[in-house]
């Protein structure tokens, strides 16, 4: 695929969504992988073009956040979360097998392209650890065997449904998605909240606990304040 006429299009639509443009420019960088399947030089100046940025400022951006990648991945990029409550509970153990099993290592592809791991610092899902997933589609309390499972049904072209939501799609179509345009599929899965991910806001209620208000003239309303004078 490569940047079209219509890539722009969708992009100068994203930067209309925000009162200050530039802000459209993370979701403008998943349009561009969605289009090309890794942020190109061409598609960091297609943001720039849009956004009023210079080629430099984009590239800044692109090369901070690991979630923008400047070579291709795999048509499904696998992450496997190695922090420290997903390593203890098998994160390492998922890893070390997938790794051996598709001959690869962190950021690198299959000699097919079909598949792509990386080592994830922390997916944000500790209540389902070990998490997996699959073009940032959860795959939650993982194991060996299911995660090598997941991995060669992927790679034979069969479906696999996230433990959250939808059929997981391609990268493109995952980018595209994430750059937000939406892809009917918001309402499969549930939601993706269970008694688990709920147990703290359960227990909350349960003894009629809430946070304490801020103080009417803390630090950060006089900042606010004086910012907006």
């Amino acid at each position: 695929m490569a940047l079209t006429e219509q890539t722009r299009a969708d992009a100068a639509e994203l930067a209309g969504r925000y009162p200050q443009s530039r802000s459209a420019l993370l979701p403008m960088l998943h349009l561009v992988q969605s289009a090309e399947g890794t942020v190109t030089p061409d598609g960091i100046a297609l943001c720039a073009d849009v956004l009023g940025l210079t080629n430099a400022e984009v590239a800044a951006v692109a090369t901070f956040y690991t979630m923008y990648k400047r070579h291709k991945v795999g048509r499904y990029h696998v992450g496997v979360c190695t922090n420290t409550l997903c390593a203890v509970l098998g994160g390492d153990a998922i890893w070390a097998a997938l790794s051996t099993r598709l001959g690869v290592g962190h950021d690198e592809v299959t000699a097919d392209g079909s598949i792509s791991l990386e080592r994830i610092e922390c997916q944000a899902a500790c209540t389902h650890a070990p998490v997996m997933t699959a073009n940032w589609e959860f795959l939650d309390d993982m194991d060996v065997p299911r995660a090598l499972e997941v991995v060669e049904r992927l790679q034979s072209g069969e479906a696999v449904f996230s433990t959250r939501g939808p059929r997981i799609g391609t990268f493109e179509e995952i980018e595209r998605s994430l750059a937000g345009f939406d892809d009917g599929l918001a309402g499969e899965g549930g939601g993706g909240k269970d008694s688990r991910m709920l147990a703290g806001l359960t227990f909350a209620k349960a003894h009629s606990m809430s946070a304490p208000e801020a103080p009417a003239q803390s630090p950060l309303v006089t900042a606010a304040k004086k910012t907006e004078a």
